[in-house]
């Protein structure tokens, strides 16, 4: 799915991830609903403490509610596209490497697909 406005465009890695998204908990998704409408107007560098910008690219959106800490991780393409990559819920204080790594590879095959 697609979420537009003039300013910036929202895309989903795919419909599975759209769907882990709103099954997020109440409090983590309200968090990410806040979080994407300003990045509609802003673009994806919202700064602390609603998102971090990672190496090479790479934003991580941080949710944090009464259910838990949740991260999303997103890129941006040419044309004022953010990409939503992948999604979890943290059970630990520092981001497991395996998130980030599946994160990473999925910003690569978009920025492949984009040149």
């Amino acid at each position: 799915m697609l979420y537009s406005n003039p300013d910036w465009e929202i895309k989903y890695h795919d419909e599975k991830l759209q769907r882990d998204v709103l099954a997020l908990p109440p409090g983590i998704l309200a968090r990410y609903i806040h979080c994407t409408d300003r990045m509609l107007k802003f673009g994806p560098d919202l700064g602390m403490p609603h998102t971090r910008a990672m190496s090479g690219g790479l934003f991580e959106l941080r949710l944090k509610s009464r259910e838990g800490i949740g991260r999303v991780f997103c890129c941006t393409l040419v044309g004022r596209k953010i990409v939503m990559l992948h999604q979890f819920v943290k059970k630990t204080d520092k981001t497991p490497p395996k998130e980030l790594t599946f994160a990473r590879q999925r910003m690569k095959e978009w920025k492949n697909a984009d040149t």
